[in-house]
């Protein structure tokens, strides 16, 4: 199954998920609303290598919270991400089993092309 994890609020996911077939034919979850699952946040962290990978430090609870003045483990990374919404890169595209995490454009042309195979 195909799914995208976005914020609805954000412009940018808004646009990579209409480059996406504008959506049809994922499953749509709205992060804020219904938070990443403990399980599905450590099978990214496997294949993208690292929790700090998944990480968004644009987020403005980052400096908020005075995170960017800490040095965070991988642990931290994946506390902070389950805990708050808002520090998990976003949009993440998952197209048959493989994860598309962000909105670099070398990412989103990835998924892009992955949809058209």
């Amino acid at each position: 199954m195909n799914k995208i994890y976005h914020l609805s609020s954000c412009n940018t996911c808004q646009r990579i998920i209409g480059e996406l077939n504008n959506g049809e034919g994922f499953e749509l979850q709205n992060i804020k609303e219904k938070n990443i699952s403990a399980k599905e946040l450590d099978k990214m962290a496997k294949q993208e290598g690292s929790y700090e990978a998944l990480f968004s430090r644009r987020a403005m609870k980052y400096r908020g919270l005075g995170l960017n003045e800490q040095t965070l483990t991988e642990k931290d990374y994946r506390s902070w991400i389950l805990k708050e919404y808002t520090f998990l890169k976003r949009p993440v595209a998952v197209i048959d089993g493989h994860y598309y995490v962000g909105n670099s454009k070398k990412v989103v042309a990835a998924a892009v092309a992955a949809l058209g195979e």
